[in-house]
């Protein structure tokens, strides 16, 4: 594997140096801290992330005040006491996007962060108990017992609530493949996945970098030299 200096001095010079790296990098998240985080900003943060996933992004932020307002506040136990008119009555609310299937699937995530967070204390602590090294199960988790947090979704939202993660986009496998790891050019099968999950690991020991700047470094290393507006729609900030 090439070795993680290398790369970071390529996506340094690739962004001015140094100084403007580290500013893109954006502050160490801390996974404790998400054990304080409510379960409906748990569940906004999902919704949010379902909604824009495919989507403009810019639309679903100008309308999220509209989103809050339709689905009072994101409070899980307050949806889960809602009528089936309810639900059918938003499919033609102007204030969200009326994507039926994914309004659908904020009833589906609202029973689920009901469920793990009446299990271990809220969905927070939940999260912040998972084991940092092991984003790759995490993932599964929410793929199985979520409503559309499957692929880059579940680590969008990881991302957005402050949970340390990667994000595998198109670069950051580019990157990847560059640096000599044996993966798919779109990685997302168990083994590809837990490639990457060990390679980040042993970056991250190597380097003492949270995963957050180590997945961004390789991003912002390769591919199209985004300008810092379209490297937070692209990875998530």
């Amino acid at each position: 594997m090439a070795d993680f200096a290398a790369i970071r001095a390529r996506a340094s010079k690739r962004k001015g140096g140094d100084a403007v790296l580290d500013n893109l990098l954006g502050a160490a998240p801390h996974n404790g801290d998400v054990a304080k985080v409510g379960d409906d900003r748990i569940l906004s943060a999902i919704v949010e992330r379902v909604f824009a996933a495919g989507f403009v992004w810019r639309v679903i932020e100008q309308k999220w005040p509209g989103f809050e307002e339709a689905f009072l506040g994101f409070e899980p136990k307050r949806l889960l006491f809602q009528p089936d008119d309810f639900w059918h009555d938003l499919a033609s609310d102007s204030r969200i996007v009326r994507n039926p299937q994914k309004i659908r699937s904020v009833k589906e995530n609202a029973a689920f962060v009901d469920r793990v967070s009446r299990e271990h204390g809220g969905f927070g602590k939940f999260l912040a108990q998972w084991p940092a090294d092991d984003q790759v199960g995490l993932m599964a988790f929410l793929g199985k017992n979520g409503s559309r947090l499957g692929g880059n979704t579940g680590q969008y939202f990881l991302r957005w609530i402050g949970w340390d993660s990667f994000i595998i986009s198109s670069d950051m496998a580019a990157a990847l493949r560059d640096a000599g790891l044996d993966i798919a050019e779109s990685p997302t099968s168990k083994k590809d996945l837990q490639k990457i999950q060990d390679q980040v690991n042993a970056w991250v020991s190597e380097t003492g970098l949270p995963r957050k700047h180590v997945s961004r470094i390789l991003a912002m290393s390769i591919g199209v030299n985004r300008t810092p507006q379209e490297l937070g729609e692209y990875m998530g900030e």
